[in-house]
C-alpha cells in the first residue's frame, strides 16, 4: 500500500511529500509529544487484525466481515485516501485524470469494520500484538498482514529532490504521476529514457508500459521523428515469459524502440538532465546518457515493518506458504499481495486470486481443518501498447500462460484495453475491495460470467 501524508507547511510541504516523511511543524512538537504519551496505554483486541488498507487489506477486511462479523475485524491504516495505483499508467500519459485513481479510505473501509487510522510500528507474533506509532497496543487472534511494498527513491543519487526539476516523472507514486505527463507534454526532441530498477517491483510491466505509450504519443503529436525512444531495463529479458516477451520484441523492433538490457539507474543529475546507469554485467562500468524525458520506475523492497519482524524471511519479505498464503512458523499469521514472498509478480490479479484462496484457508483454520484450497501463482498483467491496444499477459508460478479468453493473448487487442481501461477500474472499486470477485483467474471469472 502506499501511504499518503498531508502536510501544513508551507516551505517544507514539498519535500516532506516527496521522501514521505511524517513531519510535525516545530510550534506543534508539544502537542504531538502529548498525543503520543496519551495514547501509550491503549489496549484494543480483535478476533481479526489486518495490517494494511491497500487492495488486500481492503478486500480481506470485507470478507473477514463476512466470515467473523464487521465487530471483530479491524484495519490498520493511517492514510486518508486509497487509490487504484493500476490506472496510474494511463494517468502518466495523459488518458486518465489522476483524480480519478483515488476515493477516500473511509469510503472503501467495510461498514462497521474498526478503521484504526495509524501506522503500524511494530509486529510481535510472539505475543500477538502490534503497536501502532501513536502507542496504541492491538492485540489479535489472528492476523493478515497487507503491507504492500516499500518504494525506496533515495537509493538512487539525486532522488526524490530530482523530481522538483521538470522533464522527469514517475507513474509509481500520486506526487510523480503528473510529471511524467507534463514531461511527456512538454518534450521537444532527444532521449526519452524509462528505466527498470535492480530490485523485484510491483506491475514489472508498468515500467514499459509507458514507454509505449509516450511513444505513441510522440508519433500522434508529429515529434517521433526527433526522439530516441529508450528502455534501460536492470533485467536480461524485456519480460519474464517467453510467449508475450516475443511480442513485445516484434513491438519493439516496428517502432525503432531501443532496448539495452543490464542497465541500472543508479544517479539522477536533473539539474543537467543526465542519468547514470551502471553495467550489470561489468561491475564499475557506468554510462552517462542525457535526456529530454526521464520516467524513473525507483528501487523497491520490503516493508520495513515486516522486515524488522520474527515474520520475515532472509529477503525480508512476509513468508507465507505458497499454496495457502499461511504464515510458515506463526499459524494464525496470513499474507497477501506485495509483502509476501510468494513467487509470482506482484499485481492487483494476483492479489484478486490470492484473496479467495486466503479466505478459504482461514475458513478452515477457523473450523481447525486443514486447508484444501492452493494458490497456483496465477498473476496477470494487462500490457498497454498503445492508447488504443493492450497484450493480456496471464501466467502461474512456473512462467506458464494462463491465460483466459479462447484467443491468442499475446497479441495487440482493442477489446483488452477497454477491459484495463474501463472493465476493471469499475470491477476494483465495486467488486474487489467488497470481496465480492477475484478468485483463481479473476479475468476467467469475469469471462465466464459472461462479460466479456
Amino acid at each position: 500500500a502506499i501511504l499518503i501524508v498531508s502536510f501544513v507547511c508551507v516551505s517544507s510541504k514539498k519535500m516532506a511529500a516527496l521522501h514521505g516523511l511524517r513531519w510535525c511543524p516545530t510550534r506543534s512538537v508539544t502537542a504531538c509529544s502529548l498525543h503520543i504519551s496519551s495514547s501509550i496505554a491503549a489496549k484494543q483486541h480483535y478476533k481479526m487484525l489486518v495490517l494494511g488498507g491497500g487492495s488486500g487489506g481492503i478486500t480481506m477486511g470485507a470478507r473477514m466481515k463476512r466470515l467473523m462479523g464487521a465487530e471483530n475485524v479491524a484495519v490498520v491504516e493511517p492514510s486518508e485516501m486509497h487509490y487504484y495505483q493500476p490506472i496510474w499508467t494511463l494517468v502518466g500519459a495523459g488518458a486518465k485524470t489522476a483524480a480519478s485513481s483515488g476515493r477516500s479510505t473511509a469510503s472503501v473501509m467495510p461498514s462497521g469494520v474498526k478503521w484504526v487510522k495509524s501506522k503500524v510500528q511494530e509486529i510481535n507474533p510472539d505475543t500477538n500484538t502490534v503497536r501502532t506509532d501513536d502507542g496504541t497496543e492491538i492485540s489479535y487472534e489472528y492476523l493478515i498482514v497487507a503491507l504492500g511494498i516499500q518504494l525506496h527513491y533515495e537509493k538512487i543519487k539525486g532522488l526524490p529532490e530530482g523530481f522538483e526539476h521538470p522533464k522527469i516523472g514517475s507513474n509509481y507514486s500520486i506526487q510523480t504521476v503528473e510529471k511524467t505527463w507534463n514531461a511527456l507534454q512538454n518534450f521537444k526532441e532527444g532521449n526519452a529514457v524509462f528505466t527498470f530498477p535492480n530490485t523485484p517491483v510491483k506491475c514489472a510491466g508498468a515500467p514499459q508500459k509507458i514507454m509505449y505509450l509516450s511513444d505513441a504519443y510522440l508519433r500522434k503529436t508529429g515529434k517521433r521523428s526527433k526522439a530516441n525512444v529508450i528502455y534501460n531495463t536492470s533485467l536480461p529479458v524485456l519480460f519474464g515469459i517467453k510467449k508475450y516477451a516475443d511480442s513485445l520484441w516484434e513491438i519493439v523492433k516496428r517502432r525503432d524502440l531501443q532496448i539495452n538490457l543490464r542497465q541500472n539507474l543508479i544517479e539522477v543529475r536533473a539539474d543537467k538532465q543526465e542519468a547514470v546507469f551502471e553495467n550489470l554485467d561489468k561491475p564499475g562500468e557506468t554510462s552517462v546518457v542525457e535526456y529530454e524525458m526521464l520516467h524513473v520506475t525507483p528501487p523497491m523492497g520490503p516493508s520495513l515493518v515486516v522486515k524488522g519482524s520474527p515474520l520475515a524471511d532472509e529477503a525480508g519479505w512476509l513468508d507465507v506458504d505458497k499454496d495457502t498464503l499461511q504464515h510458515k512458523r506463526y499459524p494464525n499469521v496470513f499474507g497477501i499481495g506485495d509483502c509476501t514472498n510468494l513467487p509470482t509478480a506482484k499485481t492487483g490479479a494476483a492479489v484478486a486470486a490470492q484473496s479467495a484462496i486466503l479466505n478459504r484457508t482461514i475458513s478452515k483454520t477457523l473450523k481447525k481443518e486443514k486447508p484444501d484450497k492452493k494458490y497456483d501463482g496465477y498473476t496477470s498483467c494487462p500490457l498497454v501498447t498503445s492508447y488504443n491496444t493492450v497484450i493480456l499477459a496471464e501466467f502461474d508460478y512456473n512462467g506458464q500462460p494462463l491465460e483466459t479468453f479462447p484467443i491468442n493473448q499475446a497479441k495487440e487487442r482493442r477489446l483488452m484495453y477497454h477491459m484495463k481501461a474501463d472493465v476493471m477500474p469499475h470491477l476494483y472499486w465495486h467488486g474487489l475491495l467488497r470481496g465480492l470477485w477475484g478468485g483463481p483467474g479473476p479475468y476467467r471469472k469475469l469471462f465466464h460470467l459472461g462479460m466479456k
